[in-house]
């Protein structure tokens, strides 16, 4: 194990100065007010040649999607992007930035989902909500200058927790699959019982109590949070799930259960590159205006993508 990354240890001082609450402390209103702190961290807006809000139809709302084209020539490739936030915080204004950067390094139309969030809206809403984004932009690929053939999935933390579930969805219901997944350090497992969530609980930005918090608001019944849907590492099996590429950080308490994962993607031969971060913490996709890993992490997803879509 490598040491701690400078800039990343600066940040997570500034963070800890800030005083942000616990989230299984704070209200809900005061978590998803605190998250915007990470704002000045993300760096200036890429340059892009189109950004669109459109609102489309989910199960039990409409709910906002914003559209990212890259400059060039399409039909480009698309990603259709979930954003993290323990399923309770952020949205689609806040993570602008990375979703803005994540389009222009990748040369893919990115469509981020702004899904309702728990504990208002637990599971299953926010997975049929990033289902409905995904059907949406296959069904409208044409006219957004997306490839059909080359429409992926992809999500933080708990949007990567989504973005698989969306591909174990569309595998066990014989649904059409994304053509990839991007997993960036994904939550896939509430039992957090993991050599790095043992030993990176406190201090290192997601703490373990609150990821064990925040899996309760996302699916308070126990019984149906240990379900495939919702904890995709509990899934029997991953044969036939789409190309991925699974993202892990060394100092975060999901590294174990990304590694895990990663492994039996492989073990199911499902074609899947690995992106070890050994040196950074969760959550650096957000912070590409301080970090240099997160530059680095956006353009090997770039080249894995042109790998997995040759």
């Amino acid at each position: 194990m490598s040491e701690l990354d400078a800039q990343t240890k600066a940040v997570l001082a500034e963070r800890a100065a800030a005083g942000d609450r616990p989230l299984r402390e704070a209200t809900v209103a005061e978590s998803r007010a605190a998250t915007w702190g990470w704002l000045p961290y993300m760096g200036e807006p890429a340059d892009l040649a189109r950004v669109e809000d459109r609102i489309i139809p989910s199960r039990t709302a409409e709910i906002p999607v914003r559209v990212y084209t890259p400059h060039g020539e399409g039909p480009f490739p698309a990603l259709v992007v979930f954003h993290g936030g323990c399923w309770i915080v952020g949205n689609i204004d806040l993570s602008d930035r990375p979703h803005r950067a994540l389009a222009a390094e990748t040369g893919c139309v990115v469509v981020a989902v702004n899904y309702q969030k728990a504990p208002e809206h637990p599971f299953p809403v926010p997975l049929e909500d990033c289902h409905a984004g995904y059907t949406w932009t296959v069904e409208h690929a044409r006219e957004l200058g997306i490839d059909p053939a080359r429409i992926g999935v992809a999500g933080d933390s708990a949007g990567g927790n989504l973005a698989a579930a969306v591909c174990l969805r569309a595998r066990d219901l014989g649904e059409r699959p994304p053509a990839v997944q991007v997993l960036v350090y994904p939550a896939l497992d509430p039992a957090l019982d993991t050599v790095s969530a043992k030993d990176y609980a406190e201090g290192f930005g997601l703490t373990t109590e609150d990821m064990r918090w925040s899996w309760e608001q996302y699916a308070p019944d126990s019984a149906v949070r240990l379900t495939s849907w919702v904890s995709p590492l509990r899934a029997g099996s991953l044969e036939g799930l789409p190309p991925a590429v699974v993202v892990t950080a060394g100092f975060d308490i999901l590294r174990d259960e990304g590694l895990l994962y990663a492994e039996r993607l492989r073990e199911d031969e499902v074609p899947t590159v690995s992106l070890h971060y050994d040196d950074s913490v969760h959550g650096f996709l957000w912070t590409g205006g301080v970090l240099d890993v997160c530059h680095r992490m956006l353009r090997d997803v770039r080249d894995a993508l042109h790998c997995l879509w040759a």
